[in-house]
C-alpha cells in the first residue's frame, strides 16, 4: 500500500499517512516555467495499491491537473490498483443541465479521472448522491456525519438542540443527522433570485428556545448560512451554529461569517483551511483523517466500507 500527496491539502494527506502507520510515498508534483505540471514517483509502484489524496479545491483547474497527471504517472509505472481518494469533488454542483448549452461538468471530471488512469474513487459527501453514477469505476461516497456528532454530543450534553436544513435539498442529509442524534428537524424554504444569493422565506418548524444546528455538505460565499442564521435568531433561537463538511469559503466569505450570528461555523479538513479560517473566532476544523484512513485501510484489505456507517 503507498499513499501520494498532491499539493492540494498536504495536512491531511500526512495525517492519513499518520493514522495508517504508512509514510507517503517519495514524488514530486511540480510545475515547469510555463506552469505546466510535472510528476514524478520516486519510488517503485510497480504491482503496487496506490492512493492518491488531492481535493480539487483552490486553485481548482491546477489542483485537477495534478490529480490528472498523478493518475497517469502511477498507470504507467504498472501500479496494479490506483484510487483517487478525493476529499473535495469539485465540480459537483454542475450535476445537471441548469440551463440551454450549459454543461454537466461533474460528468465531464469523472470521465477525466477514469480515463486518467484511476481504478477507483474515495471521497466525502458529495454535492450529490446521483454523482456516484457519472464513474464507471466503484465509487465511495463517505459521509462527515459520525465526526459531527461525536462534536456535537461532546458541546451539547445538556441536550435541547434542533437539527436545520438551510434549505429543500439538504434535507435528507439533515434528517440522517438528526436521525443519529434522536432530534427534531427544521427546514428553512428560500428562494434564489439569482447565483450567489439568497433570500430566507420561510421556517417549517418550530424553533424557538433551541439551540439550532444547521448542516450543509458546502459553504462557499457564507450567503445562505448567515441569512439562515439570523432567521432563525429572529424566530427564538438561542443559539445558531453550522456544520459544513467542505469549507470552500471563498470571496469575503470568512468576514462575513465572523460578523454574522453563528455561534461557530464548524468545517472538515477537506480542504486546507487558509489563515483567515485559523484566525477567525467562530470558524474551526475537525479533521477527518481516521475516516478516510480507515476507508482506504478496508479497500486495501478488501473489506467493506459501507460497515463504517452501519
Amino acid at each position: 500500500m503507498k499513499i501520494i500527496s498532491g499539493n492540494s491539502n498536504n495536512p491531511l494527506a500526512e495525517a492519513i499517512a499518520a493514522y495508517l502507520d504508512t509514510p507517503l510515498t517519495q514524488a514530486d508534483v511540480r510545475r515547469f516555467a510555463d506552469m505546466e505540471v510535472f510528476v514524478e514517483i520516486h519510488e517503485n509502484v510497480r504491482g503496487e495499491d496506490v492512493f492518491v489524496v488531492q481535493s480539487t479545491s483552490y486553485p481548482a483547474n491546477d489542483n485537477l491537473m495534478e490529480l490528472l497527471v498523478t493518475l497517469d504517472a502511477l498507470r504507467r509505472g504498472s501500479a496494479r490498483r490506483v484510487t483517487a481518494v478525493i476529499p473535495y469533488y469539485g465540480y459537483a454542483r454542475q450535476d445537471r443541465k441548469s440551463g440551454p448549452r450549459t454543461p454537466i461538468s461533474a460528468k465531464l471530471l469523472a470521465n477525466l479521472i477514469t480515463t486518467a488512469g484511476a481504478d477507483r474513487v474515495l471521497t466525502i459527501d458529495l454535492h450529490a448522491g446521483q454523482i456516484q453514477g457519472f464513474f464507471d469505476i466503484p465509487t465511495d461516497n463517505l459521509y462527515a456525519a459520525p465526526v459531527f456528532t461525536d462534536d456535537i454530543q461532546a458541546k451539547y450534553q445538556n441536550g435541547n438542540l434542533m437539527i436545520v436544513s438551510p434549505d429543500v435539498g439538504g434535507v435528507v442529509r439533515a434528517r440522517a443527522l438528526a436521525r443519529r442524534l434522536n432530534v427534531d428537524l427544521a427546514i428553512i424554504d428560500k428562494r434564489r433570485p439569482r447565483a450567489g444569493v439568497s433570500e430566507v422565506m420561510n421556517i417549517i418548524g418550530d424553533v424557538s428556545g433551541r439551540h439550532c444546528i444547521m448542516v450543509d455538505d458546502i459553504v462557499d460565499s457564507g450567503g445562505t448560512l448567515c441569512n439562515a442564521a439570523k432567521a432563525l435568531v429572529d424566530s427564538g433561537a438561542l443559539s445558531v451554529d453550522a456544520y459544513v463538511t467542505h469549507g470552500v469559503l471563498s470571496g469575503g466569505a470568512v468576514s462575513r461569517i465572523a460578523s454574522s450570528p453563528l455561534t461557530s461555523l464548524v468545517t472538515t479538513d477537506s480542504i486546507q483551511a487558509t489563515e483567515a479560517m485559523r484566525v477567525a473566532r467562530n470558524i474551526r476544523q475537525l479533521s477527518i483523517a481516521p475516516l478516510l484512513g480507515e476507508a482506504m485501510k478496508r479497500i486495501h484489505q478488501e473489506k467493506s466500507v459501507s460497515s463504517l456507517f452501519q
